[in-house]
């Protein structure tokens, strides 16, 4: 996500860590004046956050941002329940993978885009244990394969 007008706010790494993602989508958040303010500062996080389709519409909770200083009486709950935008086939296509078992719905980061707050949402598979470990060898090996680069071009 390296793009022009595009400022990273928060990222989910558990959440790659955790799951293998299937799908990503870009949505829309739905917030209040010094929400924004604050997630311009980069007071967001979004670690233990989850999701829930409820009506054909997508939200999120637990998605914690810190109130805005010079908010006073405007401030929003740090915790409200936040409404994501996203086309009306697009989250048809969600209930229907996320129907199938072993299957749900993870924010993976919350960026800026041009002047609009965007979250990129993935449909995910957990993983076990065991795919966990073949992923913390595969990085391990691969540190060392750099490391033994650098040592040789020395």
């Amino acid at each position: 996500m390296a793009k022009e007008g595009i400022k990273l706010i928060a990222n989910n790494k558990k959440a790659r860590f955790d799951y293998f993602i299937e799908e990503t989508y870009e949505a829309g958040v739905v917030l209040h004046g010094t929400e924004v303010k604050s997630l311009r500062m980069g007071k967001c996080s979004i670690k233990e956050s989850f999701m829930r389709i409820e009506n054909g519409e997508v939200y999120v909770y637990n998605m914690h941002i810190s109130p805005y200083e010079k908010g006073n009486i405007f401030n929003k709950d740090p915790l409200r329940v936040k409404k994501l935008l996203l086309h009306k086939f697009q989250i048809n296509k969600i209930v229907g993978q996320i129907q199938q078992k072993g299957y749900t719905l993870v924010p993976l980061t919350i960026y800026l885009k041009d002047s609009l707050v965007k979250m990129e949402i993935g449909v995910a598979r957990g993983k076990k244990l065991y795919d966990k470990r073949q992923d913390i060898a595969k990085k391990d090996q691969k540190r060392e394969a750099e490391k033994d680069f650098k040592v040789k071009n020395l």
